[in-house]
């Protein structure tokens, strides 16, 4: 499993990054319950996988901590296209893997480009071209 830190979950706003099932997703809506008589008060949370966009639910005690995965922005030059896959080169260490070309950049990924990737947990997944 990649990098992650702990976060309180009471502390998690609309837009943040959290682990649930092993999966990074991005929080989407927050609602916290009042607290019982002698009960602590809970967060549900709503959140959509980033990689597979995947709905998730989970309801938990507010002071608790959940796992959030640091994102590593990296740049990378694609070498090849192969229908929905580019061969690139990571600009920093020279590695090359296979990355998956997200529907909307398939017209503006060319051979020679610079790309920006994140590497979440375990996956690698293609967010931008950057352009000269």
């Amino acid at each position: 499993m990649g990098e992650v830190k702990l976060v309180s979950v009471g502390a998690l706003k609309k837009g943040n990054y959290v682990v649930i099932d092993g999966v990074a997703c991005t929080v989407g809506d927050t609602s916290v319950s009042r607290p019982g008589k002698h009960g602590h008060a809970k967060v549900r949370m709503d959140a959509v996988g980033i990689i597979d966009g995947k709905k998730r639910v989970i309801v938990m005690p507010g002071h608790d901590n959940i796992e959030a995965p640091i994102i590593d922005k990296r740049n990378a030059q694609v070498l090849s296209i192969s229908g929905d896959s580019a061969n690139v080169m990571d600009s920093e260490n020279y590695e090359t893997f296979d990355l998956e070309i997200p529907s909307d950049l398939k017209e503006s990924c060319k051979e020679s480009a610079v790309v920006v990737y994140w590497v979440i947990l375990d996956d690698k997944v293609m967010k931008q071209i950057k352009t000269e």
